[in-house]
């Protein structure tokens, strides 16, 4: 399973104030630009301080965990991209290849920001809006080239998607474009709410299962980000469940990642749930698939590809049909 969202599993706060006004009700400054739209310099503000892109950059390295897909959302292809781990092929993302347009860029490989290797691509911004960099390897990567780090220290507060793309925008002088991928990701949800007028309000539990332990999804976590864009009610705050407070996953609709459906029924407090009993459940696999792979990346470019792949499940897991193996 990818690291950042073992990490961000684990968080329990909440999502920064989104640029677009959308609070989620913690008071954190807003992060962004102070120069026009599209102009240079830019200064962005981060969990370190502030940094100053002085020209447009024309090799931007993302060693933030998804950073890459919102570079490549407005045109930009890195020249070096953090490995996303967890056993998924995310090279070879189905939703990225169109806008790599045959282009691989080379791999940040490990679980360490590898700061030499970065300094070999010779890169005039480095870009980490979702990377966990510690402010050591902040400090290293600064004196690289102009480096943009999360908005938290430890990355917890994860910047929900329309921030990480207008901040996106900002550093690589494409603000118009930025707000323009926004709308079309927008416009993706509103279309799936429309065809599924039975999501709204209706509650979501998320059993994301790892090495074992049961965790109850909050929308503390990107992942949790989908199934709020298309209307249900997610609970706030992320919590590792034991096997008996399973009975807290009920819902009027429960998605499981991590074990099959045979594991999940196998065990009796989980077959109990009142949303199984019903057949209101969807299983939807383990965390080297591609859906797994896009609600881990959560970009305007995974997003919609999830949106497809998930919706249909959803519609048919409320109507007490339960989904996948």
């Amino acid at each position: 399973m990818p690291r950042p969202l073992l990490r961000a599993a684990a968080a329990a706060a909440v999502l920064l104030l989104a640029l677009t006004g959308c609070s989620s009700g913690s008071e954190q400054p807003e992060a962004g630009g102070t120069a026009p739209t599209g102009a240079f310099p830019v200064t962005l503000n981060h969990a370190f301080g502030a940094t100053t892109i002085p020209a447009e950059p024309r090799r931007v390295v993302a060693v933030g965990l998804n950073d890459s897909d919102f570079l490549l959302s407005l045109g930009v292809v890195p020249v070096g991209s953090r490995e996303f781990t967890g056993g998924f092929d995310w090279e070879n993302r189905a939703w990225a290849q169109q806008s790599l347009g045959g282009q691989k860029p080379p791999a940040l490989i490990g679980t360490e920001v590898p700061v030499e290797q970065i300094a070999s691509l010779k890169p005039d911004l480095i870009l980490g809006v979702y990377s966990f960099l510690d402010k050591t390897t902040y400090e290293a990567l600064s004196k690289i080239a102009p480096t943009v780090a999360q908005s938290t220290p430890d990355g917890t507060d994860a910047a929900p998607w329309p921030e990480q793309m207008r901040i996106t925008g900002q550093a690589v002088g494409r603000t118009q474009q930025a707000d323009e991928v926004i709308a079309a990701t927008r416009t993706k949800f509103d279309d799936a709410k429309a065809a599924h007028p039975a999501f709204a309000g209706r509650s979501l539990k998320m059993d994301f299962v790892v090495g074992g332990t049961p965790i109850n999804l909050g929308t503390d976590d990107l992942r949790a980000q989908l199934f709020a864009g298309l209307g249900f009610r997610v609970p706030a705050d992320t919590q590792n469940l034991s096997r008996e407070q399973q009975g807290q996953l009920d819902a009027d609709v429960l998605v499981v990642m991590g074990r099959s459906r045979a594991e999940a029924m196998a065990d009796p407090v989980f077959a109990n749930i009142p949303a199984v009993r019903a057949g209101r459940v969807a299983f939807l696999g383990g965390y080297t698939t591609e859906f797994a792979g896009a609600l881990g990346f959560s970009s305007p470019l995974s997003l919609p590809y999830a949106i497809d792949s998930v919706a249909p499940k959803l519609d048919a897991a409320l109507k007490g049909q339960p989904q996948g193996t």
